[in-house]
């Protein structure tokens, strides 16, 4: 509140000088080097032309410092020298203010601002150019065929790359500021007949009510003020960083939430299986796309319950089959098993984070002390019997096959708590607990969303688009959990 009765205060002075100088308070010219000012003398008329260092396009500058000095030989009579000024501003976003804490905001976030004396009122022009890359396929998101860019850290780019894809004159790009400080922009993009209304301004409602310094984590604290997170270690968002699959969910009325400064972008609302496709599955035809979802939904399910499952044949091996009761270890183990296979995960999982941060250079090295150095001289000593190495292999390979890294690394700490259950309580273990995740599950609800839909509560028709890749001409209706107010995908025109 005080900050908005301060920005209410701050009208702009027809004294060049007062402006001068509440400015240079502020923003603490001559002190911080990448904020200046160049002083003209137009029309007879001091001019003043504060810039941000870094996020100005030079050549802009200089092109409208030019205009203006052209002019100032072209006119004599001084008597309407904002119009004329504002005539020569050779660019095409030139905003007007009576605000000079607007003017200061629009200032750190790389436009430029024009004082004249005599004037209660400052010429913004918008001439930015943030440093940032091109953009490039996402690592975490390739395909064998299909588009190669992806998402940058440059919101501009971001909304074009979406506009490039869908260009309808009802996409809209919404842009809220956050941050006292930071003051991120983030735009909020969803097409106008398509999206429900309500979650339009739930979410928008939910943006402008946070009330921080900064978000310079950027969507992730988004995300935890837009969700109510806490605890809950399931992603209730979906990240991407290609544009054809946020445009994707555009067109089916999602709501897509940009965040300067990242290149992942937010999809809202989503549910669990939203979080277990990936483009790859439409780049092939329908019957390959439904084996490699089948193939994916196989190793997520793999690495939540075949360990647990395994522990539990180790531990109650009457329960074994007898065409399978080959299964388990073949020697008596040094290490109870249940040790090991908490160690061999903390391993993975170091081994998981260390490749993050390790060189691609050394990234071969890395994997090879891994494989021959640890693990096989750990089997070698008779840390690890070779079963638990196997099985820990195979849950981990489960766990890198799961496109969202989110729920990947959910998926891990629900094995672990099974792991814990079987080996305290055994079969009863397994069963309450993959029972109580179920339930934990469906009793999620993200943005008004029901997590497990399509399958609770049950819908026959989503469900099995869930379990099947159907063909895109088959698939005329958009999804109902979104509530689209236009049902049909295919229009008749």
């Amino acid at each position: 509140m005080n900050r908005t009765k301060e920005k209410e205060k701050m009208p702009i002075s027809k004294k060049i000088k007062e402006n001068e100088e509440l400015l240079k308070d502020r923003l603490g010219i001559g002190v911080t080097f990448d904020i200046g000012v160049r002083k003209l003398s137009l029309l007879k008329k001091e001019v003043q032309i504060y810039y941000l260092n870094g996020h100005c396009e030079t050549l802009f500058i200089m092109e409208i410092m030019k205009e203006l000095m052209d002019m100032d030989h072209g006119h004599r009579a001084p008597s309407n020298v904002k119009e004329i000024i504002h005539n020569h501003l050779t660019h095409p976003q030139v905003e007007v203010t009576k605000n000079l804490k607007d003017a200061i905001d629009k200032l750190v976030s790389g436009l430029i601002i024009i004082l004249v004396e005599g004037e209660d009122e400052a010429f913004i022009v918008d001439v930015r150019s943030y440093p940032g890359r091109q953009p490039e396929e996402p690592d975490t998101e390739k395909v064998v065929r299909g588009s190669r860019d992806g998402f940058v850290e440059n919101i501009i780019m971001n909304t074009s790359l979406i506009r490039r894809r869908i260009r309808d004159e009802r996409l809209r790009n919404e842009m809220i500021q956050v941050g006292e400080r930071s003051k991120t922009d983030i735009c909020i993009s969803y097409l106008e007949d398509v999206a429900d209304p309500g979650l339009v301004k739930l979410i928008k409602k939910e943006i402008n009510s946070i009330v921080i310094d900064g978000i310079p984590m950027t969507d992730k604290t988004i995300e935890e003020f837009l969700v109510k997170q806490g605890f809950n270690p399931f992603p209730l968002v979906r990240y991407t960083e290609r544009p054809d699959v946020a445009s994707q969910h555009i067109m089916e009325g999602h709501v897509v939430i940009i965040v300067d400064t990242s290149p992942s972008i937010m999809i809202a609302p989503t549910t669990f299986f939203h979080h277990v496709q990936h483009a790859e599955e439409y780049r092939q035809t329908p019957v390959i796309g439904a084996m490699l979802r089948w193939v994916r939904f196989g190793g997520m399910l793999a690495s939540v319950v075949l360990l647990p499952l395994w522990l539990l044949y180790v531990l109650e091996p009457d329960l074994l089959p007898k065409v399978i009761d080959y299964i388990g270890p073949n020697k008596k183990a040094n290490v109870p098993i249940y040790i090991q296979i908490m160690l061999a995960e903390f391993g993975i999982y170091l081994l998981r984070l260390a490749s993050i941060h390790t060189p691609n250079s050394l990234a071969i090295s890395m994997g090879l002390i891994a494989a021959v150095l640890i693990g096989q001289i750990a089997i070698d000593v008779g840390l690890f019997v070779p079963e638990v190495i196997l099985y820990v292999a195979m849950a981990a390979i489960g766990t890198f096959v799961t496109p969202s890294f989110e729920l990947s690394s959910a998926n891990i700490l629900m094995r672990l708590v099974l792991l814990t259950l079987v080996m305290i309580f055994k079969l009863p273990g397994l069963v309450i607990g993959l029972t109580v995740f179920i339930l934990y599950l469906a009793s999620l609800k993200n943005i008004n969303t029901p997590y497990l839909w399509p399958f609770l509560p049950f819908n026959g028709k989503a469900f099995f688009q869930v379990m099947v890749r159907v063909a895109v001409p088959l698939s005329k209706v958009r999804p109902s959990i979104v509530h689209p107010q236009n049902r049909k995908k295919q229009p008749i025109r």
